[in-house]
């Protein structure tokens, strides 16, 4: 049975919100290569709202409304931000030794 610490984090959450994880020695696998890409969009996505962010920012003007959408967008994202960087930091640590 794989160890938890060797689990690949995915980037998505199953039933009742609960975190899926994968437990695969193939990198290479469908699986894993789904879960890269979609982290991959993910990132991407959040790339695009910051700059959203900043336009709207910039702007001045806006409304309650708009801002509450624009904090909710990005609530979103840096939930799904950081569950990549979880998840890459746990395949490191499972990767390259502890350093004493």
């Amino acid at each position: 049975m794989t160890a938890r610490n060797e689990l690949r984090l995915l980037p998505w959450s199953g039933p009742e919100g609960k975190p899926c994880y994968l437990s695969t020695d193939d990198e290479a696998g469908h699986l894993s290569r789904l879960a890269d890409n979609i982290e991959a969009v993910q990132l991407g996505m959040a790339a695009e709202l910051l700059d959203q962010a900043s336009d709207v920012l910039g702007a001045g003007g806006s409304t309650a409304e708009e801002m509450r959408l624009l904090v909710e967008k990005l609530s979103g994202s840096l939930r799904d931000v950081l569950r990549v960087a979880v998840s890459r930091g746990l395949l490191l640590a499972v990767r390259e030794p502890h350093r004493s």
